[in-house]
């Protein structure tokens, strides 16, 4: 199922700005992040130049936040090496988006950035 109109107007505010304070914008030529919302599942991704042709920006998916319909919580999502998603255990759901958001910046295992 979807999220509500309101919710995704509130999920993207804050993930624009989340994105704008993550890659400050001198080196926003080199490295950016964007995300994209598909129903119930909101993806952050970081973008730069492929460095074989840097004309041509690549996607590399950092986490996913997901909305549970019936608990109508948030949980947190990373990507294993073979591009699967797996819940990221360390935070438990939440009925506030910002949780998951906090989780990213805190997150000390260096699986969301490295």
């Amino acid at each position: 199922m979807s999220i509500s109109e309101f919710t995704n107007r509130l999920v993207e505010t804050r993930l624009t700005e989340y994105c704008e304070r993550r890659i400050p914008i001198e080196i926003r030529n080199q490295v950016n992040l964007t995300f994209k919302i598909m129903r119930d599942k909101v993806t952050l991704i970081e973008t730069g130049p492929y460095f074989r042709e840097p004309s041509i920006w690549t996607e590399n998916p950092v986490a996913q936040i997901r909305f549970d319909d019936q608990t109508k919580k948030w949980t947190l999502y990373c990507m294993d090496r073979n591009s699967r998603w797996h819940l990221y255990d360390l935070i438990k759901p939440s009925a506030d988006f910002d949780d998951m958001l906090k989780a990213l910046d805190n997150d000390k295992t260096g699986i969301f950035w490295g």
